[in-house]
């Protein structure tokens, strides 16, 4: 991948303006209709068609768990050279969209289709490995014992934890040029357990892209970095977000201050429904964040970075 090799260059050049699948096969909610034994629901209504150029396409979608409704009648489409960010208060959805996304959640109503295939008509046992996903669960089930690079490694095989797998030497080669991408080549032979949280979440954004996806999923990527950990990673997922080779990508987060320049478009969520959507030049204001958090707050914006104040 183009990104990881000059990946320690352009983040020079970057520093200058700012400063610094078994992927979770466990978890999949019940969709309405019937699942069969490939992971496949059967369902009776028809979705509409999908442009060519969407990896994300929902519509009227709703979650429901008992009497809570995680997401009311969303509608949104990813293209293919989109980079998203998802933002929202605790509780506004986020990850439940980010986790349909992934092929892990059914919704309980509406149509989601996922690289083409339509979710409920097609196995996603199958459909998982074309999507690179990072999350907090998935961090947590990482054997502390595991080696960076065999954590980077055993994607490939959508497993947790290496076991009696075989690698050429060219997936090693790659998984070394992830970590080097990310800055924690001198780090591959470590214990995942020994890591510090900065360079786990790296670790496994290396992970994510291993098998070279057709859609990145990051949910919280910055979340406990310290500051010069935070800046360090906004500025190398800047570099991921301006390679033209780079898969469509979705970066959940609560803070504005975590979106790495470059990212084109932005999903504001509030209550499971959706406050504002588009190019973030256009939506991305003090007041659709206001709304978006309840509560009155001011948007700044220095270079490529923005930053948000309580009024």
């Amino acid at each position: 991948m183009g990104w990881a090799r000059s990946a320690m260059q352009m983040l020079e050049q970057w520093r200058k303006p700012f400063g610094e699948q078994d992927e979770l096969r466990t978890g999949v909610g019940e969709p309405d209709g019937q699942l069969g034994q490939n992971g496949a629901v059967t369902q009776t209504s028809e979705s509409p068609l999908v442009l060519d150029d969407l990896v994300v396409h929902m519509d009227d979608v709703v979650v429901r768990r008992g009497q809570n409704q995680l997401l009311n009648k969303l509608t949104w489409s990813v293209e293919l050279d989109e980079r998203w960010v998802v933002l929202g208060a605790n509780g506004a959805g986020k990850t439940t969209l980010l986790r349909i996304a992934a092929a892990e959640l059914h919704p309980t109503s509406g149509s989601v289709h996922l690289l083409g295939e339509q979710l409920g008509k097609t196995d996603v046992f199958e459909l998982r490995p074309r999507i690179g996903f990072t999350s907090a669960a998935l961090a947590n089930r990482v054997p502390p014992e595991e080696t960076a690079r065999d954590v980077v490694l055993s994607a490939g095989y959508a497993v947790m934890g290496r076991w009696r797998e075989h690698y050429d030497e060219i997936d090693h080669d790659r998984a070394d040029e992830l970590l080097g991408g990310l800055g924690i080549a001198t780090l591959a032979d470590r214990k995942y357990g020994t890591l510090s949280e900065g360079e786990r979440k790296r670790a496994l954004i290396a992970r994510s892209l291993m098998t070279d996806p057709e859609m990145l999923l990051l949910d919280e990527p910055a979340a406990g970095l310290d500051l010069g950990g935070r800046e360090d990673l906004v500025a190398r997922l800047s570099v991921l977000a301006m390679d033209p080779d780079a898969p469509a990508t979705v970066l959940v987060t609560h803070h504005v201050e975590e979106i790495p320049p470059g990212f084109t478009h932005v999903l504001l969520l509030r209550d499971g429904e959706e406050v504002a959507s588009g190019l973030i030049d256009d939506v991305l204001s003090s007041e659709s964040l206001s709304d978006a958090f309840s509560q009155q707050l001011v948007l700044e914006r220095s270079a490529d970075r923005f930053f948000a104040r309580r009024r």
